[in-house]
């Protein structure tokens, strides 16, 4: 029986309604909700990117501010913008797009934003608060999809899960809110060996290397859960996953699409963690 198809676009949007609902009551009290987006340099991918944040702002009734600033600008410039930008009350989050220009230390750029407007979790005390079990906030992709794997609902207590991908935007991360559902989890990599003996046995699989067709059917299980972060292209151009869909989705239990999984779900978790951000402020 082929897979349950796990809908991001449709959980988003429900995801989206609540955020909503959350923003107007925060607004009503006279603390809109505010997040702050700086954009640096011409990168065609990355203006798509800011504009489709700064809209999902507007959805859900958040104050949004976007700025846009040459290639050429300086870090000391920029990280003087952020502190301008921490200091800002009517701004509750802070997002500086990544790729940055060459001559920027994105370290020290995400450092500089306030742990408490750190919307995208990136920085090394948001990391620490994952790792320890501190409430902080989570980065918007893992968190995505974690909430794609409890719309199944599939406890994840003792259930095994593996992690393809070591990142620390996503697959470090998501190994620690799995571990934190109580799932026993194993993290493979590009230097690990047989990784079909390590996906064989598990009850979830999350993709996230960034190479297509790095899980094929013959490398899972029936009745697995299959979370395919992955964003790639094929030999047509048509954009694919880390997953070979058509062949897992025969196997899988539930299995996110690419498009229309985990895509959906990192703007919207972004915008949880802003209202998150002005509620706790």
């Amino acid at each position: 029986m082929p897979a349950q198809l796990i809908d991001g676009i449709l959980l988003s949007q429900t995801l989206r309604g609540e955020i909503a609902v959350r923003a107007s009551a925060l607004t009503a009290k006279g603390k809109q909700p505010g997040l702050a987006v700086i954009l640096v340099g011409e990168d065609p991918a990355s203006q798509v990117y800011v504009r489709n944040k700064v809209k999902a702002c507007g959805d859900v009734g958040f104050h949004s501010v976007l700025e846009k600033y040459a290639a050429d600008l300086s870090e000391a410039a920029l990280l003087e913008r952020i502190n301008a930008l921490n200091a800002d009350p009517a701004i509750h989050g802070i997002l500086v797009q990544m790729p940055l220009p060459k001559h920027i230390n994105p370290h020290k750029v995400i450092e500089a934003i306030s742990t408490s407007k750190d919307v995208d979790g990136y920085s090394v005390l948001s990391a620490g608060e994952l790792l320890t079990g501190l409430p902080g906030f989570r980065p918007c992709t893992p968190y995505g999809c974690m909430k794609l794997i409890e719309s199944t609902g599939v406890d994840l207590r003792g259930k095994h899960a593996v992690v393809i991908g070591r990142s620390n935007t996503v697959g470090k991360p998501m190994a620690l809110l799995l571990l934190q559902a109580n799932a026993t989890v194993t993290i493979c990599h590009s230097a690990t060996p047989d990784l079909a003996h390590h996906t064989r046995g598990a009850d979830v699989i999350v993709a996230a290397v960034g190479r297509r067709n790095t899980l094929t059917a013959d490398m899972v299980r029936p009745g697995a859960i299959v979370i395919d972060v992955g964003m790639n292209r094929d030999d047509n151009g048509k954009l694919c996953g880390d997953v070979d869909f058509d062949g897992v989705k025969e196997l899988a239990s539930h299995i996110t699409p690419v498009p229309g999984g985990v895509g959906p779900m990192t703007i919207t978790m972004l915008l949880m963690n802003t209202v998150e951000a002005a509620e706790r402020d």
